[in-house]
């Protein structure tokens, strides 16, 4: 006889339920020795779980433009117009300037990502808030006009401006908007450059040149000397040594800042969230760059204190009794 219908429907009901108990039995099986293996190779649970770096949680960033409508119209302006300055220096204050010629043809922002504002990126977030202070550079106590000079005569291998400029109340009133929400004293995370761990080897220079030649050399040119603007005021890519370049006193001639500066935030396009160098790339080709020609300074007046100096401050005398080459490359950490 013929089996009904109800008892076929059963039987197969039967045999997909007993097939559905093997394939779980199957996924709990494989799963659980799956974890079994890797707690088995491993009895470091950092290697479990990777803690994320608290330094690129949660960093600072600038404030929203749409804020400026509580500003004054005056304000506002200045503020805009500052703006400006650093984002286009050269085309007011560069060999061509409409203004005046103060600079070298480089730009603020080539130093200072983004007229000021890209975290790690140099930026100005913790100008307002932390001066007045005291430098041992200087051996003084400075404004932020001393500090924004600085900049004009050192990285814009330039003049200084005049305190009661435009062009320098334009520059002081972008930098203290930026730094508007910021407590007196603090510094946000993510401000300035970003300190790398210090090598326990010399930075080399050789090393660097490859790096440079795979990683910043298209841009920048094979004579380190950048691009120029098709209009002959600025440049698209700014020269890293030469004529046109910073100088010896400005702040990227330290190589610590300088790997920092490009650890987070070159070649082009890359930021904290994504860096291309590995630390020691990015060492090693500070070491490269800051190794070839570029403008001099009269540093004699420099840290008054010699033992006050940085690690990587590439002039003596020092206090403790090292090299100039080792002050400059390293290594800066004792074996």
């Amino acid at each position: 006889m013929a089996q009904s219908p109800i008892k076929n429907f059963r039987t197969l009901n039967s045999l997909l339920y007993f097939l559905f108990i093997v394939l779980l039995s199957m996924f709990f099986f494989l799963g659980y020795n799956q974890v079994k293996d890797h707690f088995q190779t491993s009895n470091d649970s950092t290697k479990v779980y990777i803690t994320p770096d608290s330094n690129f949680n949660h960093v600072w960033t600038a404030p929203s433009d749409w804020r400026m409508m509580y500003l004054s119209k005056e304000e506002k302006e200045l503020v805009l117009y500052g703006r400006e300055l650093i984002a286009h220096t050269s085309q007011f204050l560069g060999p061509k300037g409409t203004v005046q010629h103060s600079s070298n043809g480089m730009n603020c922002q080539n130093c200072h990502l983004n007229a000021g504002t890209q975290p790690w990126g140099n930026n100005y977030f913790a100008v307002q808030s932390t001066y007045p202070k005291f430098r041992a550079r200087s051996g003084t106590k400075e404004d932020s006009f001393k500090r924004v000079n600085d900049c004009f005569e050192r990285s814009l291998n330039g003049r200084a401006l005049e305190r009661d400029s435009r062009e320098m109340r334009g520059i002081l009133a972008y930098i203290k908007w930026l730094g508007s929400d910021i407590e007196k004293g603090k510094i946000p995370k993510g401000a300035g450059i970003f300190k790398l761990k210090k090598l326990k080897r010399a930075a080399d220079p050789m090393k660097g040149k490859g790096i440079y030649e795979v990683k910043c050399q298209s841009c920048h040119q094979s004579n380190g000397e950048g691009i120029l603007a098709e209009n002959g005021k600025s440049y698209t890519y700014p020269p890293l040594w030469g004529n046109h370049s910073y100088n010896q006193g400005a702040g990227l001639y330290r190589i610590s800042n300088f790997a920092g500066f490009v650890k987070y935030n070159m070649p082009l396009g890359t930021n904290y969230t994504k860096p291309q160098l590995s630390d020691d790339e990015a060492w090693d080709v500070a070491a490269f760059v800051n190794s070839m020609p570029r403008p001099k300074m009269d540093l004699s007046k420099d840290w008054p204190d010699i033992s006050k100096k940085p690690f990587d401050h590439p002039f003596g005398p020092y206090s403790d009794g090292k090299t100039e080459i080792q002050h400059k490359y390293g290594p800066f950490v004792n074996r």
